[in-house]
């Protein structure tokens, strides 16, 4: 499974963003984590089809109605399997 991991920069902790990255991630068939970083990032890991990814990406360069997202970055990651999406 194709595996990529985001840094999202912005007001995206308190907005909900991490559940509703999670909401948005099991319907695409992804699994993997959101969680805050001390920064006030959010980091996003995901793994599942590369089209899906790429669907994320795009999600998560606006998020929740309430995030203010100024960037994102991505590293693709060597494939992998993860189970389940958790908001750690």
């Amino acid at each position: 499974m194709a595996c990529a991991r985001f840094i999202v920069q912005g007001r995206v902790q308190g907005v909900f963003f991490r559940a509703s990255t999670r909401d948005v991630a099991l319907r695409l068939g992804l699994a993997g984590y959101a969680k805050n970083l001390t920064d006030g990032s959010v980091e996003v890991l995901a793994s599942g089809n590369a089209e899906a990814l790429d669907e994320l990406n795009a999600w998560l360069q606006h998020g929740p109605p309430a995030a203010r997202v100024e960037r994102v970055a991505r590293e693709d990651l060597p494939d992998q399997t993860l189970r389940g999406f958790t908001t750690g």
